[in-house]
């Protein structure tokens, strides 16, 4: 039987000895939820935070206010921010940041509904993707943490 993304996630952590630690906006903490639905998942998820006002990501994951006024909420630069600041708040070895528009509200022709931006950060420095899903709130968020662990799997290298 094949495994799951975030069993496969688990199993790279665990290979390599490493801790995850997660900033979601617009997933709500499904990829947390997802993460901890593999037995023993405590032995490499430490925690997270759903941060979905401006004031949670500034207070509890160190982004800057500047970044946010500059480039928005969902952006390029948040993401990163909220990926290196919940690793080092929490002290895991890898922080993942999300933030997006999950709709069906609240796009806009520069931020459609779907936008969602996806950093990790760890080791090998921070990776971000930019990323247009479609469908309901909960494809989107379900595309997203998908998306979210493949890009786990790949950058531990054990994809």
């Amino acid at each position: 039987m094949e495994k799951t993304l975030e069993e496969q996630a688990g199993q790279a952590l665990l290979d390599t000895h490493q801790t995850i630690a997660c900033a979601e906006s617009c997933t709500g903490g499904l990829l947390t939820s997802r993460l901890t639905d593999v037995a023993g998942s405590s032995a490499y998820v430490l925690g997270s935070i759903v941060s979905y006002t401006n004031e949670v990501k500034m207070s509890h994951l160190g982004v800057k206010e500047a970044t946010l006024k500059e480039f928005g909420a969902v952006s390029e630069q948040t993401a990163k921010e909220m990926s290196s600041g919940i690793k080092g708040r929490i002290g895991a070895d890898i922080g993942v940041g999300i933030t997006g528009i999950a709709g069906p509200g609240g796009g806009s022709v520069e931020k459609p509904v779907g936008l969602v931006y996806i950093s990790v950060a760890g080791p090998k420095g921070v990776v971000v993707t930019k990323n247009l899903f479609s469908g309901t709130r909960t494809e989107i968020k379900r595309q997203t943490t998908d998306k979210a662990l493949t890009m786990l799997i790949e950058y531990i290298g054990k994809f």
